[in-house]
């Protein structure tokens, strides 16, 4: 093949134009958006749920967790590109039972848009809170009971089986299968741990309603919460506060468990117009943390907060009046 420049003639061999072919497709190529071959993805609103989701999934799928460490579930939101990650999703698997109150909507409009959605509260035989504030209304926190979540385990395994293109289902149910061990050894410690508390000193107060399934679980009873509500988005009034006083002086608390990703300001001032002696003691209940800042993990978390309850209730079986005297700091 020949052809001209100018008054000049050239000889252009196939090699040549091979190459010239291949030369702009090279440049169109590096013109072009790069082709995104994503993982197959599962979204995860909030960061417990997605540690647990996790340990299922493995490898085997890009797994998004949307709430940051340290978060509160009740009002967290989110930005306009997690948005379109939660609508372009293979799977998400969301907490259900009301919890994720600022994010449901987004939740909403994806699956009416056809993303299989998986609301695993509903499917762990969930308690309804027993308070007067909150009576009937599902109670979210169904992760404090380990045994619910060895539950929930084989229900997001079911569904990442089912939903996520690519994901090997024998790892998979493999990798549920192991996590599931690791649960019951978790329920079994914990229930040693709980062992060495009396039974009439098991009482609990909160600084919101959180703890109900640990507490059927292990033989607790809950006295009340500083925020009568199962959200700590929620307010205490002046009686609320001189009720749960009176019932923490009645039952002997020498403890009330506030929060660690809150300010325990309002535990604070019940322990105030209390006349106990009593202690604030942090709990992670609502968020894992940063690694390294004593919840990074389900597992981690519920070790923290069994050891945190055990101690707290087991260092002293009565509560101290100490009306018109110094007050302990905790």
């Amino acid at each position: 093949m020949t052809h001209r420049t100018g008054a000049r003639w050239h000889t252009v061999t196939p090699a040549t134009v091979l190459a010239l072919v291949g030369a702009v497709l090279l440049g169109l190529t590096a013109c072009a958006p790069a082709i995104d071959a994503e993982r197959p993805g599962v979204v995860v609103p909030t960061n417990i749920l997605g540690d647990i989701t996790r340990e299922i999934v493995g490898d085997q799928a890009e797994v998004t967790v949307l709430m940051k460490p340290g978060a509160d579930p009740h009002s967290f939101g989110i930005s306009a590109p997690q948005a379109a990650t939660v609508e372009q999703a293979d799977l998400i698997v969301y907490n259900g039972l009301g919890l994720e109150e600022n994010i449901l909507r987004h939740v909403e409009a994806a699956r009416e848009a056809g993303v299989p959605a998986l609301a695993v509260g509903d499917g762990v035989g969930p308690l309804t809170y027993a308070s007067d504030d909150m009576a009937g209304r599902p109670d979210p926190h169904f992760w404090t009971d380990p045994t619910r979540v060895r539950a929930a385990v084989r229900l997001i395994a079911d569904q990442v089986t089912e939903h996520v293109d690519g994901a090997d289902a024998s790892t998979v149910r493999a990798n549920a299968a192991r996590y599931d061990t690791r649960l019951a050894g978790l329920s079994t410690w914990m229930s040693g741990r709980f062992a060495a508390i009396p039974a009439n000193k098991r009482n609990l107060v909160t600084n919101h309603h959180v703890f109900g399934y640990l507490a059927r679980r292990f033989g607790f009873r809950v006295i009340g919460a500083v925020i009568p509500s199962g959200t700590t988005l929620a307010s205490p009034s002046a009686s609320d506060l001189k009720s749960l006083a009176t019932a923490i002086e009645t039952a002997g608390v020498p403890a009330i468990f506030a929060d660690s990703s809150q300010p325990d300001r309002l535990a604070q001032v019940l322990k105030q117009e209390s006349d106990v002696d009593v202690r604030v003691l942090p709990l992670f209940s609502e968020s894992l943390t940063e690694r390294g800042k004593g919840a990074a993990s389900y597992l981690e978390m519920m070790r923290a907060n069994t050891a945190a309850i055990a101690d707290g209730l087991g260092a002293s079986t009565t509560a101290r009046p100490t009306a018109g005297t110094e007050r302990k700091t905790p």
